[in-house]
């Protein structure tokens, strides 16, 4: 990626920066998972700049429990997608009532400009996409940049932080995860029989035509390879991986099939110990990403790797091919050697 997506753009007369001593703000994150994992580095930004406030986070509710143990939000609400017009006018009435003095909108869609319009004709301070907010993200390269790197963006011109350049922004830091549950014993790699180095195999690609996805048999061929490097292989899906873990199972006697039984916080505590983390794009990656594990994502060639590409303080390093399903797992398998992927394996087993 080039600096070509950060390029300068037409500016309003900027707003002096919200007051850091503003006592109720308001976070909104309504996207998928990937999404959501990365918007706390984001959120991290606004807790440290508000350090003193109410931070209230607006969600949905499969991201709940994970919110409500992270540091950065006070209150957690997962009703922010309303499904009939009862609901959305209970939830806008509330969002009237909260007098929210700042708002940080970092889910940007019609919705959630929508909530801000609700709020006319005194709305809070809002940094978001919203036509007439008072700290309007501008970038027009918005929705082409990386996540992270659109958040980051959005933030520094709200006056939060100094800019950064396009692939510097800091990424999700997910390692307070442990501390929250006080590394109870589920989170620990014994708790699924896991006592030698492994490396985590993440095949979920939400969305994705079958001709897009690495099929169940590379999955089982580069654990069959990954075992006989020392390490155990580790699949980690929901129930649209079951086939994938089941193929891995079969192949290799070695694996762990560990798919459906992981939650959000089991996923994070396994991949920060993770030797190492290979699969497509999803959410779980991003969680591995996040976590702190070394990831090889694996991109279709015309996916923009680059804008999409899990980032985590470790790496991801990306690997693309034409067909994605004609792949090679020897391919795939030569990426993680030259990654020093399985020196870190020797190294766990030391």
């Amino acid at each position: 990626m080039n600096d070509s997506r950060q390029s300068a753009h037409a500016k309003a007369q900027p707003s002096a920066p919200p007051p850091p001593n503003a006592a109720r703000v308001l976070i909104i994150q309504l996207g998928p998972l990937g999404a959501f994992v990365q918007s706390l580095a984001a959120a991290k930004t606004i807790r440290d700049y508000h350090f003193g406030a109410r931070i209230t986070l607006l969600t949905t509710e499969p991201f709940a429990l994970l919110a409500e143990k992270c540091p950065y939000f006070d209150i957690v609400e997962a009703d922010g997608k309303p499904r009939d017009p009862k609901a959305l006018a209970e939830l806008l009435a509330r969002l009237r009532a909260a007098k929210y003095e700042v708002v940080y909108d970092l889910h940007a869609t019609p919705r959630t400009n929508g909530y801000f319009l609700s709020l006319q004709p005194k709305p809070p301070l809002w940094s978001g996409a919203a036509p007439g907010c008072s700290h309007p993200h501008l970038n027009p390269a918005r929705a082409r940049m990386h996540r992270l790197d659109a958040l980051a963006d959005q933030l520094a011109e709200a006056g939060l932080a100094r800019a950064t350049r396009v692939g510097d922004a800091p990424p999700a830091d997910l390692r307070w995860v442990r501390r929250a549950l006080s590394d109870a014993p589920r989170l620990q790699p014994e708790y699924f029989s896991l006592r030698t180095p492994y490396v985590m195999l993440v095949p979920g690609a939400p969305g994705a035509a079958p001709g897009k996805l690495w099929p169940a048999e590379r999955y089982a061929e580069l654990a069959r390879r990954i075992a006989a490097r020392g390490a155990v292989p580790v699949v980690i899906g929901a129930v649209a991986e079951r086939e994938i873990g089941g193929a891995v199972a079969k192949a290799e006697p070695l694996a762990k099939n560990l798919v459906c039984r992981t939650d959000l916080f089991q996923l994070a505590a396994l991949a920060e110990r993770a030797a190492f983390a290979v699969g497509q794009d999803s959410g779980p990656m991003h969680i591995a990403a996040a976590a702190g594990a070394p990831c090889l994502v694996l991109f279709p060639q015309e996916a923009d790797a680059e804008a999409l590409v899990p980032r985590g303080r470790r790496g991801a390093a990306i690997l693309t091919a034409e067909r994605l399903a004609d792949l090679p797992a020897e391919e795939v398998d030569r990426a993680l050697r030259n990654l020093g992927a399985y020196e870190t394996v020797a190294a766990k087993a030391s």
